[in-house]
């Protein structure tokens, strides 16, 4: 009887190690900073991942400077967490204070982009593919016009950005060998809505008022709300007259669906943590290593997928 008694006392004692174990992580994120929306509703979804699974979350905003991504990451290590997250602001320079990171046993895992380093000196990389967000995006287009003529005019990103080239390059696959679909005017729209519609306003009067116009490919959602806006001043209608497909997600664009305006956005999720949080338990419980990059969804969203529902669980993330 006091065997068994002792077994089951073991039992509970390290059933509640590990219980405590799991509430005592602590999990350092050095993010970038709040330039955006989408960066903002990022920050949100991690903190509310980390709560979920119990986790302490020291969170550390870089305002977009590399030193300060630096200096809180030797700060995380200082105080020996038990792994760090990290969206970096740019790709290079990483190497000495992840090798500070690895050096003391902590493991990193890289949020939303990737960097130039050796690759042993971080878990993964969770990230989505921006060339497969414009295929996803192209692939929609191609199904929904069904081998009817269709000239598109493009927003693209800031020149030079990867998500931009990424996004163009994506799209222009999924078109390939579709000659129904022809790309009659590109032009960058610096990922702005006002930079969007003033774009969109001059496809419209190159392009005989609109008419000719089948359908707009914004490489994300701020300039496709622009774009909308320049449709309806030219006596249009978005979503019908021209249909509106763009990247990313953001609650407006679900607005805009709902409203008959937009046909389609291709989700640039901002849950980078769960995939990282679930990487990291299996590393850290089992020492089951990951990957070296875990691919995000990226999600199409259509008119049949409810978009005011959609805009509501997205509206208070602060995007």
């Amino acid at each position: 009887m006091k065997q068994a008694l002792a077994t089951i006392a073991a039992a509970f004692s390290i059933s509640l190690a590990a219980s405590v174990s799991a509430q005592a992580m602590t999990v350092g994120f050095s993010q970038i900073g709040s330039e955006s929306g989408w960066r903002a509703a990022e920050t949100t979804v991690t903190k509310q991942e980390a709560q979920k699974r119990g986790v302490t979350l020291k969170f550390a905003d870089a305002q977009q400077k590399q030193e300060n991504q630096i200096k809180a990451i030797r700060g995380f290590i200082a105080q020996g967490v038990d792994a760090i997250f990290v969206a970096p602001v740019v790709a290079t320079g990483w190497d000495a204070v992840l090798k500070e990171a690895k050096e003391e046993k902590i493991p990193v895992i890289l949020l939303d982009r990737e960097i130039e380093a050796p690759k042993d000196l971080y878990l993964t990389a969770v990230t989505s593919d921006t060339v497969h967000e414009g295929k996803v995006a192209g692939d929609f287009l191609v199904k929904d016009v069904a081998g009817k003529d269709c000239k598109v005019v493009e927003l693209q990103g800031t020149t030079g950005s990867s998500p931009a080239i990424n996004r163009k390059k994506g799209f222009e696959e999924a078109i390939k060998g579709h000659d129904n679909i022809k790309i009659v005017r590109s032009q960058t729209g610096d990922f702005t809505r006002t930079k969007g519609k003033e774009v969109m306003e001059s496809f419209i009067k190159a392009e005989g008022g609109g008419k000719g116009i089948c359908a707009v490919y914004a490489h994300n959602d701020d300039m496709a709300v622009g774009a909308i806006q320049a449709i309806k001043e030219a006596g249009l209608k978005p979503g019908t007259d021209i249909k509106v497909v763009s990247i990313d997600a953001v609650p407006d664009i679900f607005k805009a669906m709902a409203a008959g305006e937009a046909n389609a956005t291709v989700e640039l999720t901002p849950n980078m943590a769960g995939p990282a949080f679930d990487a990291l338990m299996a590393y850290l419980k089992e020492k089951k290593e990951p990957p070296k990059w875990i691919q995000t969804e990226s999600k199409l969203y259509t008119a049949k997928d409810d978009p005011m529902k959609v805009y509501e669980s997205k509206k208070g993330l602060g995007y």
